[in-house]
């Protein structure tokens, strides 16, 4: 019986590696970047893997990249970070119901593992996924964006020190590249940024906040302020249906 579950684990491994393949392709140039651009950002490749072993968050990496460049604190870092990932908790808890029952320290360990991209493998598998299935997605993809960071940290150590510096543009034009097809799909998502970037330039320019502050004040600020205005729409739909 022992052998048999043995045997299964090991074919769940398998297939999870072998769903997980896609993910670690996708990483490959969104990883190479980030380690490019944490080398011009002033990272040593220590620091960059390290940042890839222990957060394992792409947007929050790059977030920090930022933030580090302007000098901001290690709390503030922090908070933004958790703020970015708050919708972590909704998926961990949706991948509960997903997986197997098994023991509390394997769910730990698997969940430090889920992306957004991990997450849609999962939740769109046939029938529960297993812990060998979510060790073996993960593994893949854990090990691709960690390995890829450290190739891009190094591929950026060896170009010449003008277009080094020039990289950190590249920053920017990402985060471009990350928001405009969300704004595309969401109105929502375009208020968000309107209302985040005029927060934060308010902040920064009149020298209310310090760099750091400024952005985490001025993203939970829309952020409540979108929630709000749709509450009161509901609210008001409510009361036109009544009617």
């Amino acid at each position: 019986m022992a052998d048999l579950a043995l045997g299964k684990e090991s074919s769940d491994f398998k297939k999870g590696l072998q769903a997980g393949i896609s993910i670690g392709i996708g990483y490959f140039p969104i990883a190479l970047t980030f380690g490019l651009l944490a080398k011009t950002s002033g990272l040593s490749i220590y620091e960059t893997v390290l940042m890839s072993l222990i957060v394992f968050a792409g947007a929050s990496q790059y977030i920090s990249l930022s933030l580090i460049a302007y000098g901001t604190g290690i709390f503030e870092i922090i908070l933004t970070t958790f703020i970015v990932n708050i919708r972590h908790f909704l998926m961990s808890t949706s991948l509960n119901e997903k997986c197997e029952e098994d023991q509390l320290i394997n769910k730990l360990i698997y969940s430090f593992g889920i992306t957004d991209e991990t997450f849609s493998v999962v939740a769109t598998k046939e029938g529960t996924a297993s812990t060998g299935f979510m060790f073996g997605v993960i593994s893949v993809s854990y090990t691709s964006w960690v390995v890829f960071s450290g190739v891009g940290h190094l591929i950026g150590a060896n170009l010449p020190q003008t277009l080094q510096e020039s990289m950190a543009v590249a920053l920017y034009a990402m985060f471009i590249g990350l928001l405009v097809p969300s704004m595309k799909n969401n109105v929502k998502v375009i208020f968000l940024a309107v209302f985040g970037a005029t927060f934060n330039s308010i902040f920064t320019i009149g020298h209310i906040l310090a760099q750091g502050w400024s952005i985490v004040t001025a993203t939970l600020l829309s952020a409540i302020l979108i929630e709000l205005a749709e509450v009161i729409k509901a609210k008001y739909r409510g009361a036109g249906h009544e009617k």
